[in-house]
């Protein structure tokens, strides 16, 4: 091969395969080595230089300047020291010199080696090129064209190599048809053995945020944030939003000019639906907003515990907690909270009985009985167990003094009653549900024997009737 062609393989490569000069160069060296090492042996130190005056390749043998006899010189590796001065007159015995040889002529062999040691870095340098490309567009949404499905796993063309869609990253009840379109979110990128591997997902909860990026020209500019996203793929998601602007309506933005902006979203997700809520950030108003479309009548926090009670009237109980505990479930993740919903007949239950269980501490009364509940006390083992500071925060028991003798009275029920009064009692029930389940049973009885008496005193009168007619 002549220079000029050689310099028009490395442009015609380059540019084709969007290659690096400097790679194909370093590929071509790397073949001339391969090929001059079998010739001049393992341990001959050669090197190759491509010359951009010539555009020929030249190739370099190293040889260690000796004083030995013929005898003794090791043609490959060692040189005289008399004609390495004929070479170069400053050269000393020990030095190295670089004599340049012809490259070899490649037989079939060689020139297959060469050929794969191309190839091969080619093929590398092509790889490396995608995987740097990809690397860049991770977490960006992507489309490609249905190929073939592997082990349930859905393979992607995408133009310069092929991507993985997880059985488990498709939305269920999706079916892809090769020559379909498919659109999904670049998750992560895997330099491999066999290539760069890329994975997409369409189920993650940021394949909707890139898609509401793509729909809202607000996001894109940076005037609305998304906060947060919680996603129950191919049934439900929630979204929250927040808007920098005052004059700019977050959810009416996403929503769009009747809904086109979301439904456009809603198409490419195959239907889900997609609640997009207010963010705030007071948890409690943020809470009201992740569970609607639920009226909230009231909610009790536990920073402590990082929970909320939410209670809600009987008839928006179900709504609240969504099919399933789904609208419940994506309102937890969206907002980090632990979310108990009761309704309010549920929750006047619970208050009842903590009221009634808290009386029994030696001085409570019922007014007492309500502060401790509303201070976050439910029973009296939590009294029992809390540290009298703790217990300062309740209304009647401000002083230390107080709040210990509080405590103390509490231990003195736990150690009496045991779970009785301090939770549950053997059976289960609570000390309410037996108190009402006695009160019950003793009303019951009272009941039966009150009408016994009046049974038995109709019978007595009539019986004295019959007798005044005879």
């Amino acid at each position: 091969m002549n220079s000029s062609e050689l310099a028009k393989v490395i442009e015609t490569v380059g540019r084709d395969r969007g290659i690096k000069r400097e790679i194909i160069i370093g590929a071509l060296e790397q073949a001339i080595l391969t090929a001059a090492q079998k010739k001049y042996g393992m341990n001959a130190v050669l090197e190759a230089h491509f010359n951009d005056d010539s555009g020929e390749i030249d190739l370099f043998l190293f040889k260690k300047v000796v004083d030995s006899d013929d005898s003794m010189l090791e043609e490959s590796e060692e040189i005289k020291i008399e004609d390495a001065r004929e070479m170069d007159p400053d050269a000393q015995i020990g030095d190295e010199l670089g004599i340049k040889v012809e490259a070899p002529s490649f037989g079939r062999i060689d020139a297959q080696t060469a050929k794969q040691v191309i190839f091969q870095r080619v093929r590398d340098a092509e790889r490396e090129i995608i995987y740097n490309e990809y690397l860049e567009r991770k977490g960006d949404i992507i489309t490609g064209i249905a190929r073939r499905i592997e082990r349930g796993n859905l393979v992607i063309d995408l133009g310069k190599t092929d991507a993985l869609l997880p059985r488990s990253e498709i939305i269920p009840g999706e079916q892809f048809r090769p020559g379909d379109r498919v659109q999904a979110y670049l998750t992560n990128v895997e330099l491999t053995n066999r290539g760069p591997q890329i994975y997409l997902s369409r189920t993650t909860p940021d394949y909707l945020v890139r898609l509401f990026e793509m729909e809202v020209p607000e996001i894109r500019d940076e005037i609305i944030e998304v906060k947060g996203c919680a996603r129950e793929a191919g049934a439900r998601a929630k979204i929250a939003v927040f808007s920098k602007e005052r004059d700019v309506d977050p959810v009416g933005a996403c929503v769009g000019m009747k809904g086109v902006r979301v439904q456009a979203v809603i198409q490419e997700l195959r239907g889900e639906k997609i609640d997009i809520v207010p963010w705030s950030d007071n948890p409690m108003i943020f809470v009201r907003s992740a569970l609607s479309p639920a009226e909230i009548s009231s909610i009790r926090i536990d920073e402590e515990n990082h929970t909320m009670e939410v209670m809600v009237e009987d008839d928006q109980l179900s709504l609240a907690i969504g099919r399933k505990g789904q609208n419940v479930r994506l309102a937890a993740q969206l907002t980090g909270w632990k979310l108990d919903i009761v309704s309010k007949t549920t929750l006047q239950q619970r208050t009842e009985e903590s009221v009634f269980n808290l009386q029994h501490i030696e001085g409570v009364n019922e007014t007492l009985a309500h502060a401790i509940y509303q201070s976050g006390f439910v029973n009296i083992r939590q009294v029992a167990e809390a540290e009298p500071s703790q217990l300062q925060v309740i209304a009647g028991f401000e002083t230390l003094e107080a709040a210990e003798k509080l405590k103390n009275q509490a231990m003195e029920v736990v150690e009496k009653a045991g779970d009785l009064l301090a939770g549950e009692n053997k059976e289960g029930k609570t000390a309410t549900e037996a108190h009402y389940q006695n009160q019950a049973a003793s009303d019951a009885k009272s009941q039966a024997e009150e009408r016994l008496r009046e049974m038995m005193k109709n019978a007595e009168s009539s019986d004295t009737d019959e007798k005044t007619e005879a």
